[in-house]
């Protein structure tokens, strides 16, 4: 039996156009790679989007991957973030069960979590969680015998440690197109 490749964290910045999403995804889809989580959002520099991906991959597959994404002319930089330099984050909202009885013991739960109750009705609660994909994993466990009647994540945003960007050098030249 072999043991499965571990997750792997691509944070790749492109250039805020139509369509780059699309392309950096085909080439995932094109070798067979199933996306575990994706966020995509601007920058502070709004001509920058960040493409957060998670996939599990093998150390030479996550150098094909990254060397192919260099081959995307929107594709401005590519990190390969480690669980040791990166500090990462995913966001859950879950609507679960909670009558006017099981209320205070859904509250206990979430509160050893640190999730907040958002929204509250007769019969239900919506509770906020942002951790680690682990975190929230073992929240869900803790509420599903109550009754989870609807769950979303965010997908996992992960940034480098450290007081450097690696795009300083990016964002101080003026965004595509607008060259002097």
């Amino acid at each position: 039996m072999t043991t499965p490749p571990p997750p792997r964290t691509f944070i790749v910045h492109v250039e805020d156009r139509p369509g780059v999403l699309s392309r950096v995804i085909s080439l995932f889809r094109r070798r067979a790679y199933n996306i575990d989580s994706l966020t995509v959002a601007n920058t502070e520099n709004a001509a920058i989007s960040r493409i957060t991906l998670v996939m599990a991959a093998d150390e030479r597959e996550t150098r094909l991957l990254e060397a192919n994404l260099y081959k995307l002319i929107e594709v401005l930089y590519v990190e390969h973030a480690t669980p040791q330099g990166q500090v990462s984050r995913e966001l859950a909202l879950i609507k679960v069960r909670a009558s006017e009885e099981t209320r205070p013991a859904v509250l206990q739960v979430c509160e050893v979590f640190r999730a907040r109750a958002i929204d509250v009705t007769p019969t239900s609660m919506v509770m906020e969680l942002t951790g680690t994909p682990d975190k929230i994993d073992s929240l869900i466990e803790m509420l599903r015998p109550h009754g989870i009647i609807e769950l979303a994540r965010t997908g996992t945003v992960a940034m480098a440690r450290g007081p450097q960007s690696p795009l300083t050098a990016l964002q101080e030249t003026p965004p595509p197109g607008k060259a002097a």
